[in-house]
This record gives structure tokens, sequence and C-alpha cells, in this order.
């Protein structure tokens, strides 16, 4: 199945796989309006289009995660049209999504983490991670060059995950809330508002708040590592 842009043009230089629309900004959308912010070019790829979902449809969330991307300041968003609630058994999507990251060629890797109460979510850590192997194969059934990610991080879902690596983002929570309000088909009753919000943006507030403590910093986004990061001498320096 084709790639299926949304927003913008590629390459980008980080791009966070997220398996259903409004993913990617619950999860971390603090840290890509932040590197956004700083001039990289940041995008993201959704692999459903999240129809069985219980609220909303197809259209209508393909529309909200275009308003997201102008929010975040994302350069590119698209889609590869997977089904939802079907990627844990389905066959060859590994190499339709290796296809896509020789097209994107991001630095930077951001998967859903590996735990997770939704079996989506767990069929795309393991989908990205096969992807970005074979798209760095010469001998992989794929078109164009090889193309090797340089940096795998996974962020969390709906599970207790240990911080592994924090990014302050309180600069961008203001930008975070409104991103996350864009996705509006998925929030219902009267607390859906651009002051308060729907519960979920309160619950995952403080939790960015929770993460922020470790760091003394307001809010911050975390990720966990698949394996140990090399830093330049001047990233130890505060």
């Amino acid at each position: 199945m084709p790639l299926r842009p949304i927003w913008g043009a590629p390459p980008t230089s980080l791009l966070c796989l997220a398996p259903h629309p409004d993913d990617a900004e619950i999860g971390c959308g603090g840290t890509l309006a932040l590197m956004a912010s700083q001039g990289q070019r940041v995008g993201v790829l959704e692999l459903t289009a999240g129809e069985l979902g219980t609220l909303g449809d197809p259209e209508t969330r393909i529309a909200e995660t275009r308003a997201a991307a102008q929010v975040l300041g994302l350069s590119w968003r698209g889609n590869l049209g997977l089904p939802d609630g079907g990627l844990a058994d389905l066959p060859g999507a590994e190499l339709e999504l290796a296809q896509a990251l020789r097209e994107l060629q991001p630095g930077v890797l951001l998967l859903p983490h590996a735990e997770d109460r939704h079996p989506d979510h767990v069929a795309a850590h393991q989908l990205g991670r096969r992807a970005a192997h074979l798209a760095g194969l010469a001998k992989a059934p794929l078109q164009g060059a090889p193309f090797r990610v340089r940096r795998l991080l996974c962020y969390p879902g709906n599970a207790p995950v240990r911080a592994e690596l924090l990014v302050d983002v309180g600069s961008m929570a203001e930008v975070w809330r409104a991103a996350v309000l864009c996705h509006a088909s998925q929030f219902s009753g009267p607390t859906v508002s651009e002051t308060v919000g729907p519960e979920i943006v309160e619950r995952r507030l403080a939790r960015m708040m929770y993460w922020g403590t470790f760091a003394g910093v307001r809010y911050a986004d975390a990720f966990t590592t698949l394996g140990p990061l090399l830093l330049r001498a001047e990233a130890l320096l505060p």
C-alpha cells in the first residue's frame, strides 16, 4: 500500500511512528513541537486511520491530524493505511514501513513503548523495529538505497514505564494541549474546552509534571532507549 502524505514533504530528521491518529500528540507531542520550533524537520507517520475507534470516523480523524500537524509545526505527516486492530497479524507490513523509512530518512525514530494494554501499540513497536532493520539491508526487497536510522527511542502509552531519557517540554505545554485538542472527535462531554480540556489532557499533564520533578523542570516527556546512548562530552554539562 503506498504511503499517503497528509501534510508537508519529506525528508524528516525525526519521525514519530504512531499506531493511530492522536497517539503521537498524546505520547510525545511536546517533544515534537519543541524539535520543530528549533528548526528540525519533524514528522509523524500513522500506521492506521483509527477506523475501529468508538468515536469519530477515518475522514474526520485524518482532518484532525492535519490540523494538529499545523499546530505542532510538523514538516511532514502521513498515513500508511494499514488496518486498525490488525497490526499484530499483517504479513508484509514491515516491508511497507521499511520502504517508508527509506523515503522519509529519519535520523531518529520514536516508537510506541513495547509495554502497553493496546495490542496495536505493542505490534507497532515490534513492526517499527523490524522495519528499521530491513530499511538498512542492501538485499532487502525494497526500492532505493539502504538507509539506517541512527537512534531509536520509545515513548510511553498506556502502561507505567521507567524513564531513561527526559526532555524539558515546559515551553511547549500550551502547544501540546492545543495539538491534542485538535482531535476533538475523540473527546465527548462538557469538559472539552480550550481552558479545561478533556480528562486525558489533565492526566497526561500530571504525568509530564511527575517526570519533570526528576529533572527540576515543570513538564518533561519521557522516553526509554533500546541501548546505551552515546553523547558528546559537552552534552554532559548542565
